[in-house]
């Protein structure tokens, strides 16, 4: 046994021990807080043994690099006070970006156009339930009187889901259409909160499905959720995102893209914003391309606490350049209460039937991102892949992903689910800690309390936000294409990719191909119906994992070539002829 499966064997029965042990055996509240007391006394519970300059030591051509190994800390080892903190900043901030963006996406003129007030209520909110349920997957709590567990126990952090988006914009799109939101005369989209609480309802009851399946054995799993059925849907996803951090990068994804000759969208965002310009304007593109540019330096020259965190430098960077031009509003921020917290505004939940069917395949995907991302933190932790602890861990992680998504929707904020990008930062600094991860939630409390921080990121001129999100969401799809190259490229394999893909890229590319195929006109269950297949079909990620799910599971495996060399050129397009050299 390697020395990954032996400390992933000792953390379990650790646990599993403290779970079932008698309270004479277990750590006294005494015990604790002498532990706790010595920390905050002594230097070494604040310092530790950690090389503090390797975290903020830029990697500068001329600059020696330190050839010491790090310290490795582990899910349950002591950690320094100073460490923690730093290390729980890191994670926080490259959560960030990627918390802040959906809700200002669903809640701007892309979605339902809730104002701007809305708009910051909800960035705060994201951060508040952010931090409070990502302690639920990192506490790892045992379900009474069975094996299973509710959370994954390791240093795994949630955020609101960048899958939500492609459903959210179909289902809003459908409902503009219909008249359950409104317009004006103009055919401008009006306030929708009803609206919105009609997917977070719908939300929240589809979230069941995924705490269903959290139960399933994970063979089963692993057979009908294999990479060839995630990557490409994945990959889809970020795709389709793309398209609307590109349109933001150029001035706004709102109507000011018509560059309409007259009304309040002639300019982008509007004609009242502070410098107004048409849509593609190159001032635009170059506020964008400044913050693009910034998270590229980072990655080349900036040290590990600036790589991690180089998605909030270049809105930083951004936001400065945009301000010192005239392109910055501080009336939002001014307006802003100086502290906000859950349930400070409300949305009248309801479950909209045509969003049932496109909830459900979201929930699908997210469970897919789920192992996909416990699998990876677990590597980067060096804890084993395989075996019953690791299936127990995503056992419990896909269980804690689906009552996140519906506690998320009573918190009045969009489904959330593991996020990935944390990985890098653990494999970055060698630290896997759990505390790591309390003291990462701890920042992100702060930042979600203190409104004014919130009302400076809904502030952030779309451009600026454009080239930060573009990379963001590009960074999403890549993900999918990592999936997609650890399967092996057989004849089948091919075939099932390129059917996959084909309906999903032509619904991101012709959004409205499948918009005229019922002829019904009706309402009721029956146009209800046929409204969400129609989300479906036009939402690219959902129709790639729904033909990719059934391909895998009827066409039959290629049968195995013999001749191990001919097989393998095959596979590779080679004709066998061709010896390989």
């Amino acid at each position: 046994m390697d020395q990954a499966s032996v400390e992933e064997v000792l953390a379990t029965r650790t646990e599993e021990s403290m779970s079932r042990a008698p309270d004479a055996q277990k750590p006294t509240i005494d015990a604790k807080a002498k532990t706790a007391l010595k920390s905050l006394i002594t230097k070494k519970g604040w310092l530790g043994d950690y090389d503090y300059v390797f975290l903020f030591k830029p990697n500068l051509p001329f600059m020696k690099k330190d050839p010491r190994p790090r310290p490795f800390y582990g899910l349950n080892d002591d950690m320094p006070i100073l460490l923690g903190l730093l290390l729980g900043l890191q994670h926080a901030l490259a959560m960030l970006a990627g918390i802040v963006t959906p809700p200002i996406l669903m809640s701007g003129v892309t979605g339902v156009n809730l104002g701007t007030a809305d708009t910051q209520y909800l960035v705060s909110t994201a951060l508040i339930v952010t931090a409070i349920l990502s302690t639920v997957q990192i506490t790892r709590i045992k379900i009474p009187m069975s094996s299973y567990y509710l959370g994954t126990g390791l240093l795994s952090v949630v955020g609101t889901s960048f899958d939500t988006i492609p459903v959210a914009s179909g289902v809003f799109d459908q409902m503009y259409k219909t008249g359950y939101c409104k317009t004006d005369a103009s055919g401008n989209r009006l306030p929708c909160p009803k609206g919105y609480g009609a997917l977070l309802g719908t939300t929240m009851v589809t979230a069941l499905l995924e705490m269903l399946i959290s139960f399933v054995p994970p063979k089963y799993l692993r057979k009908v959720f294999p990479p060839l059925v995630t990557g490409p849907t994945v990959m889809l996803i970020g795709v389709a995102l793309v398209q609307s951090g590109f349109q933001s990068w150029a001035g706004g994804a709102g109507p000011c893209m018509s560059h309409p000759a007259s009304g309040p969208f002639q300019l982008c965002p509007s004609v009242s914003a502070p410098h107004p310009l048409p849509w593609g304007s190159a001032e635009f593109i170059g506020l964008g391309f400044s913050a693009f540019i910034t998270i590229i330096l980072c990655e080349r020259f900036g040290s590990p606490m600036m790589r991690s965190c180089s998605i909030v430098l270049g809105l930083l960077v951004g936001s400065i350049i945009a301000a010192a031009t005239g392109y910055f509003s501080a009336a939002g921020i001014d307006a802003a209460p100086a502290v906000s917290f859950i349930w400070v505004k409300t949305y009248p939940l309801s479950v909209y039937g045509p969003a049932v069917l496109p909830c459900l395949a979201l929930y699908v995907v997210i469970l897919m991102e789920a192992i996909g991302d416990i699998t990876a933190t677990c590597d980067v932790s060096k804890l084993a892949v395989s075996g019953k602890g690791f299936d127990s861990r995503v056992q419990g992680g896909v269980l804690a992903d689906g009552l996140n998504g519906l506690l998320a929707g009573l918190c009045t904020i969009t489904p959330m689910s593991v996020f990935a990008q944390n990985n890098g930062v653990i494999a970055l600094t060698n630290c896997a800690n759990r505390t790591a991860g309390y003291f990462a939630c701890f920042w992100l409390l702060i930042f979600g309390i203190f409104a004014k921080i919130a009302a400076a990121l809904v502030s952030i001129p779309d451009p600026v936000l454009g080239g930060v999100t573009t990379f963001l969401f590009a960074s999403v799809a890549v993900s999918g294409i990592r999936v997609v190259s650890t399967i092996e490229f057989t004849p089948r394999n091919r075939f099932i990719l390129a059917c996959s893909l084909a309906p999903g890229l032509g619904a991101i590319l012709v959004p409205n191909w499948f918009s005229f195929f019922f002829t019904y006109q009706g309402g009721g269950a029956k146009g209800g119906l046929l409204s969400a297949v129609q989300v479906v079909m036009e939402t690219g990620f959902a129709v790639t994992g729904f033909v990719a799910v059934i391909l895998n599971l009827v066409i039959p495996e290629d049968k195995p070539d013999e001749s191990g060399v001919a097989h393998k050129e095959h596979a590779m397009g080679l004709p066998k002829t061709v010896k390989a050299s």
